[in-house]
């Protein structure tokens, strides 16, 4: 075989060996080569599968009577007709009216108390104060503080927008009675007592007046 023969068959084996190499280099995927689209599930929520949204229930009311009830319907209709009216805003002022209007009757001292008595209750007080002096009688008190607290009932009157609360108190005091001596005939000013009341307020919901008035003082 002569050289020029041999020369092209060397080079021709040549080509082969790098159209070979070539292509299997070609053919793989290799690097950071974006890999090809494919259809994925939706991931998987964590957590609840709702969303909070404006217009939910109204926890201000929710938290002491459900949304659906009577209670709730009347402290809905308060609200609207009073955008101002907040439950836990009341029940923080009603438990600083019990003490003042308890404390005010145990005292005799009802001058300040009466803007927050309807004049039945006013009334009452007098008379009750009245027929303790009439006796000779004092009391010692001394408030403690309300250990429970609790809204029962709630109602509106749609013709007249009178609204009325119905609150539950436990408070503790103690309360001494005594004679024209001074001597203790009824009661300790030591001995804690735990006293429970039921008591109504009631109020023209959207007047100019920000009271709430007690209308009813049931034990």
């Amino acid at each position: 075989m002569n050289s020029p023969m041999l020369q092209l068959l060397v080079l021709a084996g040549i080509a082969v060996f790098l159209i070979l190499r070539l292509r299997n280099v070609l053919g793989t995927r290799e690097g950071f080569e974006k890999p090809p689209a494919v259809d994925q599930a939706p991931a998987k929520r964590k957590g609840p599968a709702f969303e909070v949204i404006e217009g939910g229930p109204d926890l201000d009311i929710t938290d002491h009577f459900p949304e659906d009830s009577d209670q709730g319907k009347a402290l809905a209709a308060m609200k609207r007709l009073e955008p101002s009216f907040n439950v836990g805003d009341f029940l923080s002022g009603a438990r600083g009216a019990y003490e003042m209007i308890v404390m005010g009757y145990e005292r005799g001292d009802l001058a300040e108390i009466q803007p927050l008595l309807s004049e039945e209750i006013y009334e009452s007080f007098v008379d009750g104060v009245a027929a303790r002096e009439d006796q000779g009688l004092t009391i010692e008190a001394n408030f403690i503080g309300v250990r429970e607290l609790e809204l029962e009932d709630a109602t509106l009157d749609p013709d007249t927008n009178e609204a009325e609360v119905t609150m539950r108190f436990v408070a503790e005091l103690n309360s001494a009675v005594r004679d024209k001596a001074g001597d203790i005939i009824e009661g300790s000013t030591t001995e804690i007592k735990r006293q429970k009341d039921t008591w109504v307020f009631a109020r023209i919901m959207g007047s100019d007046d920000p009271n709430w008035l007690l209308v009813s003082t049931d034990g």
